[in-house]
Parts: structure tokens; C-alpha cells; sequence
């Protein structure tokens, strides 16, 4: 009974809303409050026999929805376009000349981070003229410190030992299933050695820490509310045609096909 009330509130709004509109068009006089009302019982009828439609209006809606924010995250993806250029102690993998970058804001602890990994590894072992850039966002660290204890060592491991230990440690983190406030400083640690990085060393961490805080600053820029947010652009000439922003887990075609679009502006 809940959901038929409202189902027929809503389509009394559309169907009230329609009218409206219908009459400021044509020019003719506004139904009467008692016609709006049977009409709007009609529809709600209507909806109520055949819920396939409501659940096809939500379906388009949502997909307008969800382009409506691809454009916006499109357009602040391209007035920070240098900035996200700038990787200067940013772990990256790939050729510096690269026509095209991926640029990857996540977390250790970040649950979606962790399906999304063993596709980045698939789509960079087959994309290997690409850069990818992995930006530290640090946004569990206030429940999980493990979360900021794992990118310190991730950023120490690139600055000491280059991308392909990095790479190994980033991986091993998310290999060991543990997130959402089960990564052990153990884990991190093990993860490291395993990576051939050897023991932690004594760091001043001031360095790391303003990596992730520049970071957080950018994807706040970009819009991004939550991990991973993931950034496929060209490194120069970048558009609203050839720039594409993920949200969330993606499938290893959708981020070949995200690739492939911004190579092709650029070639």
C-alpha cells in the first residue's frame, strides 16, 4: 500500500507538472484542481498496473544523471589538467613521453581499490606506451592508520627503490585481502620485504605526508568523493572528447576503451 501512495504521488507531480507545462505552450486555460486531480489518479492507476514503467523512467533518469556528472567531472578533470601533470615524487609506471596518462586516486584500505587492483595490472601490462600514476588518498586514515602508514612506505619504497618494487608492494597490499580495517602494519611490512624493498628505515614522513596531502587537495578539485577515482587523459591536448573520468570499479574493457580514446586524439 506504501509504495502504490507513492507511486501515485509521483506520477500526480509528472502528470501536474505535465500539464503545466502543456498549457503554457499552447496558450489554453489550466485544467481545474479537480481535473488535474482525476487525471492524476488515472496515471497513477496507470503506474500501478504497470510498474515496468517507473522502472524504465528511473533507468533513464539515472543514465542522464550519470552523464550530467561524467561532464562535470570532464570539465574540472581539464581546468586541473597541469596540475595533475605535475608527478614529481608521485609513483608512476610507464614511459615519460607518453601520449597518454592514467592516473589512479585510491587507498589501502579502500575495499573497491583492492577488485580494481588486478584490473589496473591487466590493462598496464597490456598498454605498456602508457603512463600510469598512482596518487595516494589517504581518506580511511582517520578510522585506519594503517591506511597512512601503507602510502608512507609505498612512497619511501618508489623514492628509494623505482616503479617495479613499488609496483610489487602495491600489489602485495591489495594480494593480501585485507582492507576496511583489517590491514596490519604486519601485512604492510610483509608486503615490502616480499616486494624486495628490505626493513623500513627511519624516513622523515614530511615529505610523504605533503605528497598525500596535494593529493587529497587535487581530488577534491576533480570532485571525487571516494576511492578509487580514476583519471584517463592525454598529456597534452586534453578535451572533453578525449578525457574520461571512472568512479568506481570499472571492467578492464571500459578502462581499454577509456585508453583507446584518449590515444586517439593524439596520434
Amino acid at each position: 500500500m506504501k509504495q502504490t501512495l507513492k507511486m501515485a504521488t509521483f506520477a500526480l507531480a509528472i502528470s501536474t507538472s505535465l500539464f503545466s507545462v502543456q498549457s503554457g505552450a499552447t496558450g489554453a486555460e489550466t485544467f481545474t484542481p479537480e481535473q488535474q486531480a482525476r487525471i492524476g489518479e488515472i496515471a497513477a492507476d496507470y503506474l500501478v498496473a504497470h510498474p515496468e514503467v517507473l522502472i524504465e523512467v528511473s533507468k533513464k533518469l539515472q543514465a542522464r544523471q550519470q552523464a550530467m556528472q561524467q561532464q562535470t567531472y570532464v570539465q574540472s578533470a581539464l581546468k586541473t589538467h597541469r596540475l595533475l601533470m605535475q608527478l614529481d615524487g608521485v609513483p608512476v609506471k610507464g614511459p615519460a613521453d607518453s601520449k597518454v596518462i592514467v592516473t589512479e586516486f585510491f587507498d589501502y584500505e579502500c575495499i573497491a581499490c583492492s577488485m580494481m587492483a588486478p584490473v589496473m595490472e591487466k590493462v598496464m601490462a597490456a598498454n605498456a606506451g602508457v603512463r600510469f600514476a598512482f596518487r595516494d588518498w589517504t581518506i580511511f586514515a582517520a578510522r585506519y592508520p594503517e591506511s597512512e602508514q601503507a602510502s608512507r612506505r609505498g612512497l619511501s619504497i618508489y623514492r628509494k627503490h623505482g616503479a617495479d618494487t613499488y609496483m610489487a608492494f602495491h600489489n602485495g597490499i591489495y594480494r593480501t585481502g585485507h582492507n576496511e580495517g583489517k590491514l596490519t602494519a604486519e601485512d604492510i611490512e610483509k608486503a615490502a620485504v616480499a616486494a624486495g624493498a628490505g626493513n623500513a628505515s627511519d624516513d622523515s614522513n614530511a615529505a610523504f605526508d605533503q605528497i598525500i596531502e596535494n593529493n587529497a587537495d587535487l581530488a577534491e578539485m576533480l570532485g571525487l568523493t571516494g576511492t578509487p577515482g580514476i583519471i584517463v587523459m592525454p598529456a597534452e591536448n586534453a578535451t572533453a572528447q578525449n578525457v574520461t573520468v571512472i568512479p568506481g570499479v570499472v571492467s578492464e574493457g571500459v578502462l581499454q576503451q577509456a585508453i583507446a580514446r584518449a590515444a586517439a586524439k593524439v596520434l
